[in-house]
């Protein structure tokens, strides 16, 4: 498996992660101040719907990197 490839994969699931992270302390922040509620419960649902998408995608470039040999 070609190693940068493999490392380009673990950085999107890093970011991925952390977006996620950043999104729901976002709405925890909105949430404590005293924020609109349906603006925090979209916000919780929309960073957990991209979380779920985004292990979708990351599944398939996991694929397809296994399927690029490594050459040499």
């Amino acid at each position: 498996m070609s190693e940068e490839l493999k490392q380009q994969v673990q950085g999107l699931a890093a970011q991925m992660e952390t977006f996620h992270q950043a999104l729901e302390t976002r709405a925890r922040e909105i949430e404590m101040v005293g924020g609109d509620a349906e603006v925090v419960g979209k916000l919780i649902k929309g960073a957990d719907a991209m979380k779920d998408s985004g292990n979708i995608y990351l599944s398939w470039a996991r694929h397809f990197v296994k399927l690029s040999p490594t050459i040499g």
